[in-house]
């Protein structure tokens, strides 16, 4: 008689095929954001929409609108750390993303988990901190230098945000550029800068990947006034989903841009502030996208990445 019953599946094979059909996955640090402009939120369906699994890590949360950022409560470095380290001692990270985590004492907690997993790329976004109070920023930015930057394989940030952060005291006849940024990035750990928003002549912008020897890559976008909120956010997590996919940084930074530029010309205005990414345009059908006859074409202003300027300080 012949055995009709399933045969037992082979338990390591069963394990290997899932790991083999897992996506690549990315533990994102970042704030909540309520806008749904930048922040985990952001990271999450970004980082989805190019391929990887977000395991975002909640440092925080904005009180925001549309319009501006007025406010931050951070939550405390246990339950960061307790939460990162759950999900690190379970699922395999390929990358670690940075955005705004709040406090020095999150920003340790990072660094310490990035040293335990040595050898995990971690790419990190410094936005506009403009919004906050004076002693909170420069607290901020020198726990920033201190303790993550090291740790750091790729920084991304605005041109004017990173100049002023990186080179406070530059007194060159000319602004400083995509290298020059990149060296002074290097000399405190990071091997590639990500510079964005580089003014061009012709009303364009350009957004290059530096290294303090040469420029690895850029991209140039035509640029209108329009203000956006999460690019950055949008940018960042791209590029560390590329990334933890097994893109080559070039190839991967080439590809995050050209994302976002989408993202950007399928942007929304959901109440009476900024325009908001589109990171699920490739899901509108094909009667619903942008027609560039019907309408003006939204692309990077002279803000690009950046947060407007605003003077309330709490």
């Amino acid at each position: 008689m012949t055995d009709s019953s399933p045969e037992t599946p082979d338990i390591e094979q069963v394990l290997a095929e899932e790991e083999t059909a897992s996506l690549a996955c990315v533990l994102s640090f970042n704030a909540n954001d309520p806008s749904g402009a930048g922040g985990l939120s952001c990271d999450a369906v970004a980082m989805a929409s190019v391929g990887a699994h977000c395991m975002p890590i909640c440092t925080g949360t904005y009180v925001r609108d549309t319009t501006s950022i007025t406010d931050f409560y951070p939550l405390d470095d246990e339950a960061v750390n307790d939460q990162a380290r759950a999900m690190a001692e379970d699922v395999p990270v390929q990358v670690i993303k940075v955005g705004f985590v709040g406090t020095p004492e999150a920003l340790s907690v990072i660094a310490e988990l990035s040293d335990d997993y040595d050898g995990v790329p971690l790419v990190a976004y410094m936005p506009n901190l403009s919004w906050w109070e004076e002693d909170k920023i420069d607290a901020y930015l020198d726990a920033f230098r201190e303790l993550l930057l090291p740790q750091t394989s790729v920084l991304v940030g605005h041109h004017s945000t990173l100049r002023r952060w990186l080179l406070p005291d530059w007194s060159g006849e000319r602004n400083p550029g995509p290298r020059d940024i990149a060296k002074a990035a290097a000399e405190l750990g990071v091997p590639y800068t990500l510079v964005t928003g580089l003014p061009l002549p012709e009303q364009h912008i350009d957004n290059v990947l530096a290294s303090p020897e040469t420029v690895l890559g850029h991209e140039k976008f035509e640029r209108i006034e329009a203000v956006f909120a999460g690019a950055g956010d949008t940018l960042t997590a791209a590029l560390a989903a590329l990334l933890a996919t097994g893109m080559d940084l070039p190839e991967a930074t080439s590809e995050a841009l050209h994302y976002l530029d989408r993202c950007l010309d399928e942007g929304f205005r959901p109440g009476m502030g900024q325009v908001i990414p589109d990171r699920l345009f490739w899901a509108l059908p094909e009667d619903e996208e942008t027609d560039d006859e019907e309408g003006p074409e939204v692309h990077p202003g002279a803000d690009y990445f950046e947060v407007p300027f605003n003077e309330t300080k709490h």
